[in-house]
């Protein structure tokens, strides 16, 4: 009796297992190709971005279904000493299968970075996906290709495995950091035997799987230690170009959705987002920007560990865009550029003069008071700075295109700011 319906029934089945990964902010690479449709539903459960990491079998000469190793993108090259050296296969009998298949790594991968560039694995954590283990010789080269790639943490997942395999894997030191398989039955033949459907997957299909971002790509997260642990939402496109971080000061938060709108542009432009709440919820009510900022410099340095090496950003509304600025003129502030919203810098105007990030000033055009303060601040800092007034938008900006102007205008702040460029 199969124990899968087919591919996308086992990744479902398989996300729920792997679902306490998701604050880990993965990154899911499928096997190309029956284990990218598998991927596919993980990265959309998880709210992860989809990759593949090209790998190929090498089969016995004499019988091709038999694996005596495996070889990847990158060079890598794993060699089942056990099945290679039982059937006698000769040194240069091995090299040609060896040459043959890497030519076609190379081809594939070609193909599919067309379709999307590679997602950056340095520091990340990431998951292995393919729909089953047999001898595990592909799964042992995408793990290497995954680490000199330079990922963090590596976990290997899989629906169905073969026992031996399967404890192979587990005990091997150099292998993946942890295995995930949903089953691993003592009557295993061969994968396919354990899925009701188990069409072939075409390169057409992977080519359509990577093109789909899929609908999900926010992992809900709490970041510890800060606060009482402070709940967010972080976004990550596929190769994102920097990470902004929004500052929400008093009686607001992760759900304000005049925030969501500019997070869901700049998510579109290629950024990555994090909004999260600076206070948990039972902790002080009275604004406090110094307390705040200290909060939103905890959190950067939480988002910085997970998505290294992406320049930073700070976007802030209202009192919100006071916690940037204050966190701003910090010594060695870890931000390149900020954002303010219909800011409140009144009430940091004694700290202004030393922040060194850029910054950008938007105000409403019908919102006299905040320009009035907006305009000293500008007079105020002395870094790359600029002052930008929607006309006609009041203090929340709910004219009709308003805030499409604010995010229009941050979304150019941060790519020329931070480096990456808008798409």
């Amino acid at each position: 009796m199969p124990t899968f319906t087919d591919r996308r029934e086992a990744g479902r089945r398989l996300a729920a297992a792997l679902a306490p990964l998701a604050a880990e902010v993965p990154v899911v690479v499928g096997l190309p190709r029956g284990g990218v449709p598998v991927a596919a539903e993980v990265a959309r459960a998880l709210g992860a971005p989809l990759d593949v990491i090209v790998v190929r079998k090498l089969g016995v000469p004499t019988q091709p279904e038999l694996g005596m190793g495996a070889v990847g993108e990158d060079g890598v090259c794993v060699r089942t000493d056990a099945v290679a050296d039982a059937v006698g296969v000769a040194a240069d009998a091995f090299a040609a299968v060896r040459r043959r298949e890497q030519a076609e790594v190379e081809a594939r991968a070609r193909r599919f970075r067309a379709v999307r560039p590679a997602v950056p694995l340095a520091g990340r954590t990431v998951i292995v996906v393919d729909d089953g283990l047999a001898t595990g010789g592909t799964a042992r080269a995408a793990v290497a290709v995954a680490r000199a790639r330079g990922a963090r943490r590596v976990v290997l997942a899989v629906p169905v495995a073969a026992p031996g395999s399967l404890a192979a894997l587990r005990d091997e030191a150099d292998a993946a950091d942890a295995v995930v398989c949903l089953a691993a039955p003592p009557a295993f033949v061969a994968v396919g035997q354990w899925y009701g459907d188990f069409t072939p997957t075409t390169d057409a299909d992977v080519v359509r799987l990577l093109a789909d971002p899929g609908p999900g790509t926010t992992a809900s997260v709490v970041v510890p230690g800060v606060g009482g642990g402070l709940a967010g939402e972080l976004a990550v496109p596929p190769a994102p170009s920097a990470v902004v971080v929004f500052a929400h000061g008093s009686g607001s938060g992760r759900h304000s959705p005049r925030n969501r709108h500019v997070a869901d542009a700049l998510g579109a432009a290629g950024f990555a987002t994090l909004r999260v709440d600076l206070e948990a919820p039972d902790g002080p009510t009275p604004f406090d920007a110094a307390r705040l900022g200290r909060h939103l410099l905890a959190v950067t340095d939480w988002v910085r560990d997970r998505l290294p090496g992406l320049p930073v950003g700070w976007f802030g509304a209202s009192t919100g865009a006071a916690v940037a600025l204050w966190a701003a003129a910090e010594p060695g502030a870890p931000v390149g550029a900020v954002v303010a919203r219909g800011g409140r810098p009144d009430l940091v105007r004694d700290r202004l003069g030393r922040v060194r990030a850029p910054t950008l000033l938007i105000v409403g055009g019908a919102d006299p008071e905040v320009l009035a303060w907006n305009q000293d601040a500008a007079r105020r800092l002395t870094a790359d700075h600029d002052l930008a007034v929607v006309p006609g938008a009041g203090h929340l900006f709910s004219e009709p295109g308003a805030l499409d102007a604010v995010a229009r205008l941050a979304t150019g702040w941060f790519a020329d700011r931070l480096g990456g460029a808008a798409r």
